[in-house]
């Protein structure tokens, strides 16, 4: 309590940090929520890169642009940077911005924490770049490192790689525990649990979800670590181990993972839909519940990835049934989101576009999802361009999506003003169109039988491979417009008032119809 207050004293003398002390040493949650932001796009432009180096490569069958070792550093690197560096670090920042806003707290509940959990991530980051210089190169095996390739037949950098891989960790379990302990604690007055905004509620179970999985990623890669420096042999069948016992642990930790990525982008758009459709959210109790079953079941589905390592028949059965079941309360979720939109007064700014999309394309990618957790279908389409095709429908229409609605939808009150509408909807549809021509061609070079991670393929996969790199260039160019949108509206534009969404402006707003009225009721009169 004396450091605060000497540093509370200290601002009053001196004014408040300006410059680089100020980002370097802020306890304020919005700063440290912009930074998230700008450090998330950062390595959303990386990982762009490398996959647009892999999407050149595979625009024509033959080996033209990088050679195949290079081509499996970016593929791993791609995944790793999108995953971890991309789109978690992006709803942290969402997160450290709206949830002390929306629960009436003054900041989060541990700031100095706060700071840190942050300052980890660019030297995590930083050391997983540098493999890319070391000696025998980056990380080749994959983004899911199966071990023993990732332990008997790696480059030395691997080393390197399980300790950014721990540095991320820890800054994941530090944002989580302050996320729980500011919705736990610093609630308003009045503010009980059933009336948290749905982007809260989803932020406290993903919270919780980190708490629970990230010491797993980091008990696997200890254990790759013991494997190759210490003479253990966890996944040496040879000393006694068993590689599949990776692929367990990994998958443990890599399904809920899935659903940290996805669950805040849920209460992204549940906050959204409600705002364009000027009407309550359809079922507040039922998402709630129902994000709740997601986070619960995505702890017991882990085998399905596995569906080809040799499980006992009843172990197919549970882990495909038990995956089917995740399908029930994300139905419940998208029949609430439409329900919400049925009758309502809509207009189409860019958030509620971005929020549609994100709708439509990720049922697109559930439907998949429901496909590969069919155990005999998934002896088919296992390491297959399907599979590529599903979880990107559900990671970049899904949470890329819902989390540039989201920096849409909040830019006004981060900034006080307002964006340019025409660009904001030029940015959507060249992402919505180059995101669809990228990755529904995948589905069918999938189910044909293209193999993943090759950077050569035959000639009959040519024509869809080309128009798949094609998208990818349309879409990865278009986010130097969402760039320049954002930097133009930190800059300067149109003043945004109190109520952002509620008042006319030159956004091409259409005035809100009178409450509707039920379908088979008589109209009420007109006086």
């Amino acid at each position: 309590m004396t450091t605060l207050h000497q540093s509370v004293k200290q601002t009053e003398q001196h004014g408040p940090a300006t410059g680089l002390t100020r980002w370097l040493y802020t306890t304020n949650h919005k700063d440290i929520g912009t930074l998230y932001l700008w450090f998330s796009f950062i390595m959303f432009l990386t990982g762009g890169c490398m996959a647009l180096m892999i999407r050149a490569e595979l625009f024509q069958p033959g080996l033209q642009l990088i050679d195949p070792e290079f081509f499996n550093q970016m593929t791993t690197m791609h995944g790793l940077i999108m995953v971890f560096g991309a789109v978690m670090p992006a709803f942290v920042g969402l997160a450290n911005w709206m949830v002390p806003m929306m629960v009436g707290a003054p900041d989060m509940a541990l700031p100095r924490m706060n700071n840190w959990s942050f300052w980890i991530l660019p030297f995590a980051f930083g050391l997983m770049l540098s493999t890319l210089f070391m000696e025998g190169g980056a990380p080749n095996f994959g983004w899911t490192f199966y071990a023993p390739l990732s332990t008997t037949y790696a480059p030395p950098s691997v080393t390197f790689f399980i300790f950014a891989v721990h540095m991320m960790g820890i800054s994941s379990i530090m944002g989580a525990i302050n996320i729980i302990a500011t919705i736990l604690n610093l609630r308003a007055p009045g503010m009980t649990m059933m009336k948290l905004p749905l982007f809260v509620w989803t932020w406290l179970i993903t919270a919780f979800l980190l708490i629970a999985v990230m010491p797993v990623l980091a008990g696997v890669v200890t254990m790759m670590l013991m494997d190759i420096h210490f003479g253990t042999s966890f996944f040496n069948a040879a000393g006694g181990g068993d590689p599949v016992l990776f692929q367990h642990v990994f998958w443990f930790f890599g399904h809920p993972e899935v659903y940290i990525m996805i669950l805040p982008a849920f209460g992204i758009v549940s906050e959204i839909i409600p705002t364009f459709a000027r009407k309550r959210l359809f079922g507040y109790a039922s998402m709630v519940y129902a994000t709740a079953s997601i986070a619960f079941l995505s702890f017991i589905v882990w085998a399905h990835h596995m569906f080809t390592v040799g499980l006992p028949l009843a172990g197919e059965l549970f882990f495909m049934f038990a995956t089917m079941l995740i399908a029930v309360p994300t139905g419940v979720k998208v029949f609430n989101w439409v329900a919400t939109m049925f009758h309502g007064s809509l207009t189409f700014e860019t958030p509620m576009l971005f929020a549609l999309a994100f709708v439509v394309l990720f049922t697109i990618g559930g439907f998949s999802g429901l496909m590969l957790a069919i155990a005999p279908a998934d002896f088919q389409y296992h390491d297959t361009y399907f599979v590529v095709a599903h979880f990107h429908y559900v990671l970049v229409p899904g949470a890329i999506f819902a989390i540039m609605a989201g920096a849409y939808y909040w830019l006004p009150k981060w900034t006080g003003h307002y964006y340019n509408e025409r660009l904001g909807r030029w940015h959507f549809w060249l992402s919505f169109i180059g995101v669809n021509i990228t990755f529904f061609p995948m589905h069918f070079i999938g189910l044909a039988g293209m193999p993943r991670r090759i950077p050569d393929y035959a000639l009959q996969f040519a024509d869809f491979n080309m128009v798949a790199s094609i998208g990818a260039f349309i879409f990865g160019f278009s986010q130097l417009l969402f760039l320049y949108i954002v930097i133009a509206t930190i800059r300067g534009g149109e003043k945004a008032g109190d109520k952002v969404w509620e008042q006319p402006t030159g956004l091409e707003w259409t005035l809100p119809s009178p409450a509707p009225y039920h379908t088979f009721a008589e109209p009420p009169e007109v006086k």
